[in-house]
């Protein structure tokens, strides 16, 4: 399956491969197979990986994986999600993608580096933890 995953569940991080010719039955059975994970953590981070895919989505393909992350919730709650692409016409699909399941993340960007990815994903998750301290100081 030319999909792979990486759940760091201390981290609250999931990274998501996919390479080589990808298909839609193979994303919702990505999305399957994380539905029967066992011991999610409440709430994952998403780093998608795109590098290495040779395949192209129809819009259609896309609308329809774009609504697997809302159908998740309950099982998880999916907070920000970097995604990688080095290739224009799948950055320009991942961003069509990123918009139609932004509801389904507290946001969603596209890079075309692994290094921006990473930075971008690590300073939302900083934010995040310095407003949550933030407010734990206003407790009494």
């Amino acid at each position: 399956m030319p999909i792979s995953y990486q759940i760091d569940r201390t981290a609250a991080l999931i990274r998501t491969r996919c390479y080589g010719h990808v298909t839609l039955n193979e994303v919702l059975g990505h999305f399957r197979d994380l539905r029967q994970e066992s011991a999610l953590p409440k709430r994952l981070d998403v780093f998608l990986d795109l590098h290495e895919v040779t395949s192209r989505p129809t819009a259609e393909e896309i609308r329809v994986s774009s609504k697997e992350p809302g159908a998740l919730q309950g099982t998880v709650t999916f907070g920000w999600c970097a995604i990688v692409v080095d290739r224009d016409a799948l950055f320009g699909m991942a961003r069509m993608w990123g918009i139609l399941a932004e509801g389904s993340f507290a946001a969603v960007n596209v890079f075309r580096s692994t290094a921006e990815a990473e930075a971008w994903l690590e300073a939302q998750r900083l934010k995040e933890s310095d407003a949550r301290n933030d407010h734990a100081d206003l407790e009494p």
